[in-house]
C-alpha cells in the first residue's frame, strides 16, 4: 500500500486525533488511565486533539501518512530537542484533558509525572507518539513516518527518543535502531519501556 508523508497542520487536527484513538483504544497504559472501554473511545480522540493542537502542531513537528484517497492513515508526534510546552499551552489543552480524562485525570497526570522524571536530558527528538489506523496495519505506514523523522536525525547527528507503551511493540522500534534503556512501573499498573536511538552514519 502506497502512502504519502507530510507535515500536519491544524485543519488535520480532527482527523489525526480520530486515527491515533483508534491506534491506541486497547493500548495497555491508556487502558490504565481509562479502563472502561466506551469512556476510553469517547475520550481517547480528546486527548490526542489537545496534544496535536496545543503542543505538537505548533512546533512542525507532527506527521501524517495518507492512504491513497488523501485520508489519514498514521500520524506522529514529534518534539524538536530542546523544552518543549508552555504554561499558556498547558492552559490552553487543559479544556480537552479534561473532557478526555474526567475524574480519571490524575491517572493521566501519574503517567505524565512519570515520564518527565525519567526523560532524558541529552539532545534529542522525541517521539511522543505513534499510531497506526487498525485497516493499515502491516502496510508500511508505521515504517514510513519513522523514516521521516529518523533520516532527518541522521543528517543532523541527533539522538531520538520514546517511550513504548506496549512490550509487543518493542522488536519492531528496535529494527529502526532503538534500544531499551529501562523499565517503567506505573503503580498497580503497565510498565512502559524508554528506548534511545543514536544517530546512523
Amino acid at each position: 500500500m502506497l502512502t504519502t508523508v507530510r507535515a500536519a497542520k491544524q485543519a488535520d487536527v480532527g482527523a489525526l486525533a480520530e486515527t491515533l484513538a483508534s491506534a491506541f483504544r486497547h493500548d495497555p497504559v491508556m487502558s490504565w488511565i481509562l479502563p472502561d472501554p466506551q469512556r476510553r473511545a469517547a475520550g481517547l480522540p480528546w486527548f490526542f486533539g489537545a496534544m496535536a493542537r496545543h503542543y505538537f502542531v505548533p512546533l512542525g513537528a507532527c506527521e501524517l501518512a495518507t492512504r491513497p484517497d488523501g485520508t489519514i492513515g498514521g500520524a506522529t508526534l514529534w518534539a524538536p530537542p530542546g523544552p518543549y510546552g508552555s504554561f499558556g499551552a498547558d492552559l490552553r489543552a487543559m479544556p480537552g484533558l479534561w473532557r478526555a480524562f474526567g475524574r480519571r485525570i490524575l491517572s493521566g497526570k501519574t503517567v505524565g509525572d512519570l515520564l518527565k522524571k525519567h526523560h532524558p536530558s541529552r539532545p534529542h527528538w522525541y517521539l511522543s507518539v505513534i499510531g497506526t489506523a487498525p485497516d493499515v496495519r502491516g502496510g508500511g505506514y508505521g515504517g514510513a513516518l519513522l523514516r521521516s523523522r529518523l533520516d532527518r536525525c541522521d543528517a543532523e547527528g541527533t539522538a531520538a527518543y520514546l517511550e513504548s507503551s506496549n512490550a509487543d511493540n518493542i522488536a519492531y522500534y528496535e529494527r529502526f535502531g532503538f534500544v531499551v534503556t529501562g523499565e517503567l512501573h506505573l503503580p498497580e499498573g503497565p510498565s512502559v519501556w524508554p528506548m534511545w536511538r543514536e544517530p546512523r552514519a
